[in-house]
């Protein structure tokens, strides 16, 4: 009778525990279970097959719930509540352009690591303004002037209904800096 009921506990914690994750989270608090019982008067690890039978089914189910994920309800909203407003973000993003490339000189060696710093305050600006729904993409580019001309061009699948793109431009002696905003509408 005890050889069946160690035999249905073990087949329940092998369908239940199939994954990697479970099965070392498993066997971490088997190993702990077997730690404080009477193993350790008697010297001997515990044997995984005996440690499976020793694992009720509410702690089965219990480590089970603990791997399982979080559903939300659907909301059925297919508009944000505030939507991205480009004049907004066009005003804010010229005038970070203007403060914080005003008085620099182009150099190559620096003008990276400009970008990714002003690109980055542009996103947290945008981020603040307090669009929901939206995820951003900031580019910014500067450009040394030596009398060429530029163009810059760029592609994506677009829902012309929700998504919106911006572009600010700042103006210097020695460069042109253009940052380029494009807000995609997420559900």
């Amino acid at each position: 009778l005890l050889s069946e009921g160690r035999a249905e506990k073990q087949s329940v914690v092998q369908s239940v525990v199939s994954t990697p994750i479970a099965l070392s989270a498993y066997s971490q608090i088997v190993k702990e279970r077997m730690r404080s019982s009477s193993h350790e008067v008697h010297g001997m690890e515990p044997m995984d097959n005996e440690s499976f039978a020793e694992f009720g089914k509410s702690e089965i189910f219990a480590l089970k719930a603990s791997f399982a994920k979080i559903k939300y309800a659907n909301t059925y909203r297919m508009e944000p509540y505030r939507k991205f407003q480009a004049h907004l973000v066009r005003n804010r993003a010229q005038q970070i352009l203007m403060v914080e490339l005003q008085k620099i000189k182009y150099n190559g060696e620096t003008g990276i690591s400009l970008c990714t710093s002003i690109s980055e305050e542009i996103l947290t600006a945008i981020k603040d303004m307090g669009f929901d729904r939206y995820k951003y993409v900031v580019t910014v580019l500067i450009v040394q002037k030596t009398g060429q001309a530029i163009q810059i061009s760029s592609r994506g699948v677009w829902d012309v209904a929700r998504d919106n793109w911006v572009s600010a431009k700042c103006e210097t002696e020695s460069f042109i800096s253009l940052a380029l905003i494009i807000a995609c509408y997420y559900e």
